[in-house]
């Protein structure tokens, strides 16, 4: 079946479908991982967006269903040169047509992705539109522009979950790094849930620890009053600076001083929270592949990042210190305030390209925890 894409700034794309039949609208990105295309199809961050990835072969291991990280599909649409017709490999449950199919994701194959990238580079992200069919390309690029803006979105309220619940372990992960041991009981934390993916819970999981999650617009006063021995702020979509009662919640948190880590989103959230302002990238950061400097030790990590907001260094209070930057374009990646147990960064330790060149995050929070104890 034809499929094809048209962007607001009037440029149109013509190639095949490769998923479901219909129409999709959303903030059109590109991803430059190599590999974990079902991750990036469940993560919640991705809500309102159509993906565009640059390898120029995807599905070619299949989609496993434990592989998911989170509880379906999230992504607007999806966007790949060449769409495997084969699942080579043993976990495999379908290939990535019937995946995307079954899960209702418009997506499109056969178009020049390298192209679609260079525009994307050059000319800032941009709304657009997939659709099956015959369709009138005057029509669709007109579609594309009513698409509402990225800038003022709060797609979180839409990913969230509807009720609080305590994670359920799944099986050890034999390829996951041994953690050390901790504290003689689990530690307890309560994590914020505004869009998190799977496998950060797994993390806290496999390091022993006890997890109760709640949604996004859970009182703090909720989360205080099960007594924590932390808290966590997740990874998310949208815009952080629409998120007036995240925000809210996290000085709230702040107050109480219990130990806080963010990731992602929850990074930006707790930046916010603290005082500083956040901006739009023009194109973001959305790959496996991102050098990142931590800057007390000059490591350098390799980190799955997926965000399209920043944090102003230059708003950040007195006592709040930049600890990790981004070695493409300086952007912040981490903070820390000096005197209280808040930390957090921009890009996602738990999804371990390096691979577990950022573990040891997990391990900081749970230090600033134990001294609670």
């Amino acid at each position: 079946m034809k499929a094809t894409l048209a962007l607001e700034n009037g440029l149109v794309y013509e190639g095949d479908a490769a998923g479901a039949p219909g129409e999709t609208s959303g903030e059109v990105v590109f991803n430059t991982s190599m590999t974990g295309y079902q991750e990036i199809l469940t993560d919640p961050s991705y809500a309102g967006q159509i993906v565009t990835m640059t390898v120029p072969q995807v599905g070619n291991y299949g989609v496993a269903d434990e592989d998911g990280e989170s509880r379906g599909t999230q992504v607007a649409g999806f966007v790949v040169r060449e769409e495997s017709p084969i699942a080579s490999n043993w976990r495999s449950d379908a290939t990535l047509r019937d995946y995307l199919t079954r899960n209702h994701v418009v997506a499109i194959c056969d178009i020049d992705t390298r192209a679609l990238t260079r525009v994307l580079r050059s000319a800032g992200v941009m709304r657009g539109v997939i659709a099956t069919g015959d369709v009138d390309h005057r029509e669709l690029v007109d579609k594309a522009r009513a698409v509402p803006s990225m800038e003022g979105s709060d797609l979180v309220l839409g990913v969230t979950c509807d009720a609080a619940f305590d994670w359920a372990p799944e099986s050890s992960d034999e390829f996951a790094p041994i953690p050390e041991r901790r504290a003689d009981r689990p530690l307890q934390i309560a994590a914020y849930d505004f869009g998190m993916k799977y496998n950060i819970l797994r993390r806290f999981a496999a390091h022993g620890c006890d997890v109760r999650v709640y949604p996004a617009t859970t009182p703090a006063a909720d989360l205080l009053a099960s007594s924590p021995d932390g808290v966590f702020l997740s990874n998310g979509p949208g815009d952080p600076a629409a998120l007036g009662y995240a925000i809210d919640n996290a000085r709230d948190l702040m107050k109480a001083e219990v130990p806080i880590f963010g990731i992602c989103l929850g990074h930006q959230l707790l930046s916010l929270a603290m005082g500083g302002d956040t901006y739009k990238l023009k194109f973001g950061h959305r790959g496996a592949n991102h050098p990142v400097k931590e800057l007390e030790t000059g490591k350098v990590e390799i980190t799955s990042q997926n965000h399209g907001f920043a944090v102003d260094p230059k708003s950040l209070p007195a006592g709040v210190k930049i600890t990790h930057l981004n070695l493409y374009d300086g952007t912040v990646e981490g903070l820390r305030h000096e005197t209280k147990p808040f930390f957090c960064v921009q890009y996602h330790p738990e999804a371990a390209p390096g691979p577990h060149d950022a573990d040891y995050l997990f391990r900081q929070f749970l230090d600033e925890m134990e001294t609670r104890v």
